[in-house]
């Protein structure tokens, strides 16, 4: 199972949950409304972790610039991109970075979305849907991802806390591969508490 830790920025924390080596991927988000936006490079970035670049409507200038600058193996689109920017974002990055759409999900109607993206990109990411880009920290019924068909592995995210750890081990799904683990977990925004990811890492993978 992937586990992304999302929302990091101050670099000595980057560096405790890197070395941690049971997160998989690593989020860093580029919106300057989230009160996660990462405005510099951090003095340290994650060498074992896989590095994600987080966008909300972006332009694909700004995309490849954070993917030079930071050494983004994944890009996550968290906005209204459409399957047409996808492509024409494709062309540019090529096949090396990955690509992440997330969807937001209340109802089973909101997996019709999946279909205009499928063969277009690596991942999903299931998020509870709610006003705006940032997240609510809510979770969503989880049985309605038992209707999704398509091919495209996913991820869940939306209010996932160490409390949830049985939940996330009881979870199955064909194209299920990981969790994005993000405010349920920090003493401040953009600042995860450790001890309490490594425990409910050890809970979920033993």
């Amino acid at each position: 199972m992937i586990i992304k830790v999302c929302g990091m920025r101050d670099p000595d924390n980057i560096r405790q949950v890197d070395e941690l080596g049971m997160v998989d991927w690593m989020g860093f988000i580029f919106f300057p409304r989230s009160p996660r936006h990462v405005s510099e490079v951090p003095t340290y970035l994650p060498k074992d972790c896989k590095r994600v670049g987080v966008f909300v409507n972006a332009t694909t200038e700004d995309i490849v610039s954070r993917i030079h600058t930071f050494g983004f193996h994944l890009v996550q689109l968290h906005g209204n991109e459409t399957p047409e920017y996808i492509s024409s974002l494709r062309e540019v990055i090529g096949n090396d970075v990955r690509i992440i759409k997330m969807i937001q999900i209340a109802s089973q109607e909101d997996l019709a979305k999946t279909h205009l993206y499928e063969g277009q990109i690596d991942y999903f990411l299931f998020e509870t849907k709610c006003q705006g880009y940032g997240g609510s920290g809510q979770q969503f019924d989880w049985d309605i991802l038992h209707h999704y068909t398509g091919k495209t592995p996913f991820l869940i995210t939306g209010g996932i806390g160490a409390e949830n750890a049985a939940k996330v081990k009881a979870f199955h799904h064909p194209q299920f591969v990981g969790i994005d683990l993000n405010s349920r977990f920090e003493t401040a925004p953009a600042l995860k508490d450790v001890t309490r990811i490594k425990n409910f890492v050890q809970i979920v993978k033993s």
